[in-house]
Order: structure tokens, then sequence, then C-alpha cells
């Protein structure tokens, strides 16, 4: 029998204070090699021990821990918690640069998730481009789009097209009295001018690999 995968823990079953003491435990281990008592998550967080009992019953009531009571030291973080500063869309956000004149660019503790960044409640979907049919609205042959699935759109979006012999092409949306046009961003290239033309989703962001 194949083994089943287990799907991570939801985290919008915890609260925020929750997720920050299940996120202290797993750190304290990593760093130390133990896992910290009730007191010293306590004095982490500036609150009595009462309250910290509070939150890990809530916590082991919801399946994220196990705790030994006879223990000082027996926390156990459930091992498929869906901590989100380990997210492989999660990256290291360290400061900011110019593309002019110098400025200095200073660390800061933040993260930039690609995930949360291009979230819609229509859902997304990725394509790889092929070809420089966009190359001046900077969307370059081997770039990766991430589509909102959409099929309407405003004049001037970039759009994901589905003509009617069947081909799929990604140009610029816009109505107009004959149809639509379908505009490439690079003069080599003729406007496509159609009246049945099916609108499969609107780009929202560009990836690019170096």
């Amino acid at each position: 029998m194949p083994r089943r995968k287990l799907s991570k823990k939801p985290r919008s079953s915890l609260t925020p204070k929750q997720l920050r003491i299940l996120t202290f435990i797993r750190d304290y281990d990593r760093a130390y090699g133990y896992v910290p008592t009730m007191q010293e998550v306590a004095d982490e967080f500036h609150v009595s021990k009462v309250t910290v009992f509070e939150h890990i019953g809530a916590l082991q009531r919801k399946g994220y821990l196990k705790r030994d009571r006879h223990k000082a030291r027996s926390l156990q973080l459930s091992a498929d918690i869906d901590f989100p500063d380990e997210r492989a869309t999660r990256l290291p956000l360290v400061g900011t640069i110019a593309a002019g004149q110098p400025i200095e660019a200073i660390e800061d503790r933040e993260a930039l998730d690609i995930e949360e960044m291009f979230v819609s409640p229509h859902g997304n979907f990725v394509l790889r481009v092929r070809g420089d049919s966009m190359m001046e609205d900077h969307i370059c042959d081997g770039d990766f789009v991430i589509v909102e699935k959409r099929e309407t759109a405003r004049n001037g979006e970039t759009v994901v097209a589905l003509l009617e012999d069947g081909e799929a092409t990604l140009k610029r949306f816009y109505r107009t009295s004959r149809g639509v046009r379908l505009q490439p961003a690079n003069p080599a290239y003729k406007p496509i001018v159609t009246k049945n033309v099916t609108v499969q989703g609107v780009v929202i962001g560009v990836l690019r690999q170096y």
C-alpha cells in the first residue's frame, strides 16, 4: 500500500501569538539542542506562566505539539507544522539598492514571500514565455509570467489570449470598433485584430532567472 503524504497543518487555526510561541520553541531547540521550559517561554514573551500554560494547552488540543507534564523540557512540536518562514517561496528581504545613485544597503529583518505577493481570489498559474514579441514590456524569452485566471480584461492589460485557430498568445489587450486588438510590444510584430478571442488570464507578475 503506498504511503500517504502528510499534509501541513493549516496556519489559519493559529492565533498570531500561538504561531510566535511555536516558532520560538523551534528556534530555541535549533540553537541549544533542547526545547525551552515553560518559564523560559514566559520570560521570552513577558507573560505569566499561567498564560503560557493556557497557550500550550490550546496548541496541544489543536495537535501542534505534545507535552509530558512530568518533565521540564518536554515540548515536542508536530512534524507537519507549516511555518511561514520555511516555505520555499519565502526569500529574505535584506534591504534596498538604487539603480541610479548608490545608497546604503541596510539589512532589514523582513522577508519577501512570492506566494503571498501574487494572491488572487480567482487563482493563478504560471507560463514560460517563448519568443520576443513582448520584449519592450520587459517580458523576454525564457521569462515566467504569473497569470491571474480571468475571462475579462481591461484595455492595456497583458493577457493570455486563445485565438480562433486554437493558438494561444501573450499580448496587450484592447477593445476596438473592429473587435479586439492584441498588441505586441515589439515593432517587428504586427498587431492581431480579431473578433473571436478568449481571454484565459491577465499577467500580474514576471519572474526571470539569470
